[in-house]
This record gives C-alpha cells, sequence and structure tokens, in this order.
C-alpha cells in the first residue's frame, strides 16, 4: 500500500502520519479511516476532499474553520479550512481586522512594528490550480492532519503560536474530477509505470483546464471565471503574508521552489525577492534532510501578473509556485529507469508546504512588517509619473466600466466623478471613472494600468545573444498585459483631477446604462460602439425581435451613428419591443437611443440598401482532440457569456460528416497539427461545400491551415518563413557566383563519390552560422506583445473599429491577400508604429508591419 507510511518509515510512536518521529493523537480522524484509502495511495476527488476537512473541523471545531468561496461552472463548491489554535480561531474577525490594518498602508513604522508583535501572520496554502497536477491536493489534507494531529512537535507549536493557515486544496475541482475519471476508466489491477499508457496519457481538454478550459493560473487579474473571483476575493479578506501555489511538471524533472528564475517584474521589491531567498533556504534544509532533490533560480520567473505567485506578490506578499515532477497517475517510470509515486509527490509538496509555513512562524514580526511597509510604501510609490488615471467613458464606454469594476474586485478603488471635470488639458465628461494610484496596492495598480512593463535591458541583452546562437528564449509567458490597451479604452496618466465629490465604484453590479430620450415612434437604434451594444443587438435578436444594421455611417439631430449602428424599427416588431429592449439594456448598462421619424441629415436612411437584415446566428464550432482547449474555451466563453450567443461544440472527427445546414457559422480555434488528418480527406471538401452554399467559415491562429492548404484553398494566402534568412541565402548566391569561397557547392558535385560533399572553407565563425543556419526556417517566436493594427473601415467587419491592439504570440506571420482573392480587413500597423507594449525582436517587427491580422 503507498501512503505516508512509505514516505519516511514507520513512525516512532502512535498513530502513522506525515513525518517519522512525530506522536499523532489518535482520536484525529486519518484519511483512511474517513475516505478509506491513505495519503498517496489514490488520488482523492474533489467532494472527498472537502468531505475529510469537514471531517476534521467536525472533530476539532475549536481549530479549524471551514469557508465556502466560489461555485464552479458545473456546481462545485470551493472551500478553504482555516487552521490555528483555539484562541487564534475564537477571534478571527479581530485578526482580520488587525491584519486590514497593517494592510492599509497608514500605519507608522512604529505603528506597525507594536501590531505585528500581537497579531498571527496568515500564510495562504493553495492546491490544484491545474486538475491534472494531482499530487498537490492531497498533500493538502496530509498538511492539514498534521497541523491538527501531531502531538509535543516544536514545529507545529510554533507555527500555530504565530501564525494562522489557511488551506485551499482544489481550486479547480472540475478539471481535477475530469482527470481521475479518465484515470480511473483506465485502470486495470494494478497500476503501471509506462508514461504511454492510458491512465498517463489522458483525454482531451485534459484536467489541467476548468470547465470552459481556461488555465486559471493566467486569469488572476482578469477575474473572468467564478472560481478566481472567488478566490481573490477571499485572499483580500485575508492579508497573507505568504501565498504557495502548488504545482506539476514533468515527471523527469526534480522539484522546483524559489528563489525564481529573471525577468523579475520590476514592480517587485527587493525585500521581497530577498524573502524568496528565506523561504528557500529553509525549504532547502527540509529537502536535503529528507533526501529529496530541488532546484531554484531556473525556468519560472516572476514577470507576469496573471500568476497565482505574481498577482499576491504585487499586493506585497511574499507568493512562490512550488513545481514537483509529475507522476501524472500513481507511478512513473522516468527516462532514468527510476520509478516515481504518487506518494513520493505527495510528500515532496507535504515537506515543502510545511517548511514554508515553519519560515513565517519564524520570521512572524518580520514578515508583517515588511507587509506593512510594503503597503505604506506603495502609496507614495505608485504617484511617479503622475498620481491619478483618468479612464474615458467616450471611447467604448461600457468596456470602460467593465475594466473599473475589474479592478476594484481586486481591490483597487475607483471613483466616479459627478460632474464633467479637467485633466491633462482636456474636458471629460459627466461620470468619468478614476484610479487615485496613492493605495496600498499601488505597484498593482502600475502593473496593470502602465502601457508598458519594461523587461530588464540584461535580460533582453542575454536572450538576444542566446537567439544568435540559436537557443532557446528564456520567457515563460506574455511580456504585455496593458488593461487599458487589451479593453480598448483611453486611460491617462494625470498629476491633479477634481475628485472631492466623486462616488465609489462597486465590483459588481448593472453598469449605467444611457436611455436617450425622447419618442420612440420609429424605434430604436443601438449606436455600434462597444461590446455592451453588441450583448445587446444580440439578446433582443435572441428574443426574437428584427433588426437591422447600417452598412454606413449616418447623422441625425447632430450625433453621427457609426457604421455597424442597429435599428429595431417598431413596424417590423412586437408591440413589446420598448419595453424589453429598454429593460435589456438597463439590465446589460447598454445604450439605446428612441427615433421619432426614420429621416436623417446625412447618410443612408433606413430603407436603403445600405442596411442590411441581422439574424441571430447559429455558431457550431470544432471542438475535442486536434484543437487547443484554451483557444476553444476561450472562443465559446466570448461567444456564449460575454455575449450571450449559444455555441455548438462538434467534435473535428465528426465535422467531416456533420450536417451543417442547420448553422451560420463554424468556428474553427487554434489547432495542433494532428487537426487535418483527424478532420479526414472528406472533411476539407465538406466544409468548403458548405461555405460555397452560403456558411461562415472562421479559423483562427494556426487554423488557418484548414482555409489555406489543399488544391483549392478558401484562402489565397501562404504562411511566410523568415526574411532574414531568405536574404540571407541570396546573399550566398551571390557570393558563390562571384567566386566566394564561404558558401559550399551542392553536395557530390565533381568529386566522383556521391557520399562526399565538395571541400569547404569557413574564413570565420560568422561563416559558420551562415552555413548551419537552415534556409527552411520559421519566423522567431513572438514571446507574447500588444501590437496595433489598423483597420480597413470600407469593409463591414471593421465596424466600430479604426484600429485596435491585439495580443500576439507565436511566430504564424501571413501574406496579404491581393484585392482580387479577398481583403485584409485589419492589417499590422508600421514597423515605427507597430509595437504598443511588450517585446518584439526587430526582425519580426520589419516582417509584421503591414501583414495582415483579420482577412
Amino acid at each position: 500500500m503507498l501512503g505516508l507510511l512509505a514516505w519516511l518509515g514507520p513512525p516512532a510512536a502512535a498513530a502513522a502520519g506525515p513525518l517519522e518521529g512525530v506522536r499523532y493523537d489518535p482520536e484525529v480522524p486519518r484519511l483512511e479511516q474517513v475516505l478509506g484509502h491513505a495519503s498517496g495511495e489514490r488520488m482523492t476527488p474533489s467532494a472527498d476532499t472537502h468531505r475529510y476537512l469537514g471531517a476534521l473541523a467536525e472533530h476539532a471545531p475549536e481549530r479549524v474553520r471551514i469557508f465556502d468561496y466560489a461555485v464552479s461552472w458545473e456546481g462545485r463548491q470551493l472551500k478553504y479550512a482555516v487552521i490555528g489554535k483555539a484562541a487564534h480561531i475564537a477571534k478571527l474577525d479581530e485578526i482580520k481586522a488587525a491584519l486590514s490594518r497593517l494592510g492599509s498602508g497608514q500605519l507608522s513604522g512604529e505603528e506597525a512594528k507594536t501590531l505585528a508583535a500581537s497579531t498571527p501572520a496568515v500564510s495562504w496554502m493553495s492546491y490544484g490550480v491545474h486538475g491534472n497536477e494531482i499530487s498537490s491536493p492531497d498533500a493538502a489534507l496530509a498538511l492539514a492532519y498534521h497541523l491538527l494531529a501531531a502531538q509535543g512537535d516544536a514545529t507545529v507549536d510554533a507555527i500555530l503560536a504565530e501564525t494562522l493557515v489557511v488551506i485551499d486544496p482544489i481550486q479547480n475541482p472540475d478539471g481535477r474530477d475530469r482527470f481521475i475519471h479518465g484515470f480511473r476508466a483506465a485502470y486495470g489491477i494494478e497500476p503501471s509505470d509506462d508514461r504511454y499508457t492510458a491512465g498517463h496519457d489522458e483525454p482531451w481538454p485534459t484536467g489541467r483546464v476548468n470547465h470552459y478550459l481556461f488555465d486559471m493560473n493566467r486569469d488572476w487579474f482578469n477575474l473572468s471565471q467564478p472560481e478566481t473571483r472567488g478566490r481573490v476575493a477571499a485572499i483580500q479578506t485575508w492579508h497573507p503574508v505568504v501565498v504557495v501555489d502548488a504545482h506539476e511538471m514533468s515527471g523527469d524533472s526534480t522539484y522546483f521552489f524559489p528563489p525564481a528564475a529573471e525577468p523579475y517584474n520590476p514592480n517587485l521589491t527587493p525585500t521581497q525577492r530577498e524573502n524568496q531567498v528565506l523561504m528557500g533556504r529553509n525549504n532547502a534544509r527540509w529537502f536535503d534532510r529528507l533526501g529529496i532533490p530541488y532546484f531554484t533560480r531556473e525556468t519560472f520567473d516572476n514577470f507576469y501578473p496573471g500568476y497565482g505567485d505574481m498577482w499576491p506578490q504585487l499586493n506585497g506578499a511574499i507568493a512562490m509556485t512550488f513545481e514537483q515532477a509529475s507522476p501524472r497517475g500513481l507511478r512513473f517510470r522516468r527516462l532514468d529507469g527510476s520509478v516515481h509515486s504518487y506518494a513520493d509527490a505527495v510528500r515532496a509538496h507535504f515537506v515543502a508546504s510545511l517548511g514554508t509555513i515553519e519560515t513565517v512562524a519564524t520570521h512572524k514580526a518580520a514578515l508583517l512588517r515588511s507587509y506593512a511597509q510594503y503597503r505604506r510604501d506603495a502609496r507614495e510609490w505608485g504617484v511617479r509619473g503622475g498620481r491619478y488615471t483618468v479612464i474615458d467613458l467616450a471611447t467604448r464606454r461600457w468596456q470602460a466600466e467593465r475594466l473599473a469594476q475589474r479592478l476594484v474586485a481586486q481591490g483597487v478603488a475607483v471613483r466616479r466623478v459627478s460632474t464633467s471635470f479637467e485633466a491633462c488639458r482636456k474636458r471629460y465628461p459627466k461620470g468619468g471613472l478614476v484610479v487615485d494610484r496613492a493605495q496600498p496596492n499601488g505597484r498593482l495598480i502600475a502593473t496593470l494600468l502602465d502601457v508598458d512593463t519594461p523587461l530588464p535591458k540584461a535580460f533582453i541583452e542575454r536572450q538576444e545573444a542566446r537567439r544568435a546562437r540559436a537557443l532557446e528564449v528564456e520567457m515563460y509567458d506574455v511580456t504585455a498585459w496593458s488593461l487599458p490597451l487589451m479593453s480598448g479604452v483611453d486611460a491617462v496618466q494625470c498629476a491633479s483631477v477634481p475628485i472631492r465629490d466623486a462616488e465609489a465604484v462597486g465590483a459588481s453590479g448593472p453598469i449605467p446604462s444611457v436611455i436617450g430620450q425622447g419618442a420612440s415612434t420609429f424605434g430604436y437604434v443601438v449606436p455600434w460602439s462597444d461590446a455592451g451594444q453588441a450583448k445587446l443587438t444580440a439578446a433582443a435578436l435572441r428574443s426574437g425581435a428584427r433588426a437591422r444594421t447600417a452598412d454606413e455611417a449616418f447623422t441625425r439631430d447632430g450625433r453621427i451613428y457609426p457604421q455597424g449602428s442597429v435599428i429595431f424599427a417598431a413596424a417590423e416588431n412586437p408591440r413589446e419591443l420598448p419595453t424589453q429592449l429598454v429593460r435589456m439594456a438597463r439590465e446589460i448598462g447598454a445604450e439605446v437611443v428612441p427615433l421619432e421619424s426614420s429621416w436623417v441629415d446625412s447618410g443612408p436612411n433606413f430603407g436603403s440598401e445600405n442596411f442590411h437584415v441581422l439574424r441571430p446566428p447559429r455558431v457550431a464550432l470544432a471542438w475535442g482532440e486536434g484543437v487547443w482547449p484554451t483557444s476553444a474555451g476561450a472562443t465559446r466563453f466570448v461567444l456564449e457569456q460575454e455575449l450571450g450567443i449559444p455555441v455548438a461544440p462538434i467534435r473535428v472527427r465528426t465535422l467531416r460528416r456533420a450536417d451543417l445546414e442547420p448553422y451560420d457559422v463554424v468556428i474553427v480555434p487554434e489547432v495542433y497539427p494532428s487537426f487535418m488528418t483527424l478532420l479526414g480527406e472528406r472533411g476539407p471538401s465538406s466544409l468548403r461545400s458548405w461555405v460555397h452554399r452560403g456558411g461562415v467559415l472562421v479559423a483562427l491562429g494556426s487554423g488557418l491551415s484548414l482555409l489555406t492548404q489543399g488544391d483549392e484553398p478558401l484562402l489565397a494566402t501562404k504562411s511566410e518563413r523568415a526574411v532574414a534568412r531568405e536574404a540571407q541565402a541570396k546573399k550566398e548566391k551571390k557570393t558563390k557566383k562571384n567566386g566566394g569561397g564561404d558558401t559550399p557547392p551542392k553536395s557530390g558535385a565533381g568529386s566522383g563519390d556521391s557520399k562526399l560533399a565538395r571541400g569547404l572553407v569557413l574564413d570565420d565563425s560568422d561563416a559558420l552560422r551562415r552555413f548551419t543556419t537552415a534556409k527552411e526556417r520559421r519566423p522567431d517566436e513572438v514571446p507574447g506583445a500588444l501590437l496595433r493594427v489598423t483597420a480597413d473601415t470600407d469593409h463591414w467587419l471593421a465596424a466600430g473599429y479604426e484600429g485596435a491592439t491585439v495580443l500576439l504570440e507565436g511566430n504564424e506571420i501571413y501574406q496579404p491577400l491581393k484585392d482580387d482573392m479577398g481583403r485584409n480587413v485589419f492589417f499590422f500597423s508600421g514597423p515605427d508604429d507597430l509595437l504598443a507594449s511588450g517585446l518584439l525582436w526587430k526582425e519580426n517587427r520589419k516582417q509584421l508591419a503591414y501583414k495582415p491580422f483579420v482577412m
């Protein structure tokens, strides 16, 4: 039986437990007593995980409190446990109030020192955000048991005396249960250690992601998923000094804990980096003592703020990613021949967790003072370059309001100015949104709202040197995420803004709507200006309303209604239309304007051919094997949850034989190379025939392989190779023609032996590099940057846009369509204007300029 006993041998006395030599209280329920298996013997499903925590709380209610914090898309409850000594648990509200004062940024150094001495620090230990990273939730249960059952243990006594431990055992219950279901379905009479067996080869979409196939370790500031929103709200109430996010990596690896790799986000402080080293040293002491190999300062950096180790750090905590080699099952045979067990993985996560909270207990007062100092300094640090950020409601009002709510949900105070005002030599309308950066999370505010968070110069230089040597770039994730840019809104940093009478914006609730005044004798117009207007239009169409959209802008009563604006005519709709449309606009926070007549001052009238009937789209989405799960999930999420448009997922293997006539649109998200094989020979021709009958086929990113391949491609474009290598090949050809000696002739030419190549003289290392560089080479990978695109405003697909900022990753660059073969509706801006934020290699900047983004 693989259990905690197998970790270190039998304990010295009493009940079996995680550590040798520790006496455990036999009255505290053990995992096998409640669930029927020992820790590390099986993967514990989410419901059983919470059942065991509930049993511990029932046994020791004076030392354990359980809190609900969210419900997943599939209806599973997310919970966390707070464990501490009875005296602390009895006054949790008082402790939270004291921690809130420490985090207010308003205490002097002496006040913080006094309060820190009498207040327990909080360690927030979170596990299982990726559902197929399986070992950490069971480590969480082992930790809870150890803290409650260990008797006479100095480490546990110190932890309980100085701290509260929050255990969030499963951050992604939907994904975990999906993985366990797949593993159980493949299980036989014993666990297999062969990495290629079905138990280790989980089916699409894998357990990593949640129901909407989101990687929730990228969602901390975006707050798109209910699990993330609940967790962020909960963490804010506890002000933890340490946050741990436990993960898994390749089964052939060992264990990672901080200090993190470079680059570090420049908004982190030297003290935070020093405290990572403090945590790492103690974990290393534990690992060395128990013979567990580990590494630090490699691979896992501290730059992108969407991680579970970065968002808390930008609020002042010491946050850390732990990465354990994954068995992806109960046993895993490594390449070196050793067998890595589930119990091994649970053991390592338990030890790292225990070592971390021990460090917090040992340095409790210093860590609390450091946290208070960070929050105090951030109030002053955040105002550099201008104290206030003004979010302009004149551009994409609904998205600006959503951005404000998202900021408030993560603890950023946003205020609404009740009158029009002037700032940065510009007049803003009534209701303008303002963020005062002089807040205790000012560093988080800067990270999220600044146009760019610069990478360290030395780091960039090192990456350029690695590229020159054909080595992989050391960037773990995207390099740009500015929320105003990604939301398509204007945000300006100003030195002063009159906010004396401004009101606080809430984190939830309805977005303010704009309901125009006047008679609606003819009907209503929905100005095409932002996502809220699109959501209102989709809701109205789904309710049965009839609408028409304008191909050209028109002017009425001095107001210009842009291309794409939607008119709901009373004559074409039920009598209750005005009531329904206004109600939906108020619920969504959209704008509707009543029309007394269809007369316009300029532009097309309602009866013009420039108005087209809109119908609710019937959308299918390529789904399953061959499709990137996160791309499919994000596409479906935006359509269903953001716009209210139902999506029918159809598996790739089924697309080739499916009846697509009921659908107006089929979307192909990003795909794997296996996509075309899974689609089969009939698939592309079947889709092509459906398109010729009027269907709309949309392909995203690598999904363009469906549209651009074959004898009859639907898009007359090709993916490009790297320009630099092409130019080098021409140079070498010219050198050869002129008799140069650094370019080899064709293999075997004139040698008399086809197995030999003609002799070659390489004059220097540059000649060697040119010779060894592949000629048919893809452009270098863009590590994730925000780029500007320009719109062809004459095309209806560009309605609502003149330009935009888009996130680009990867190395796909496509040639523009010829005008007789299609339209390049959005294309990348020129090389001097292309980069809006982040890191972009100079070769990519030149090659991407003016290439299509939407065709």
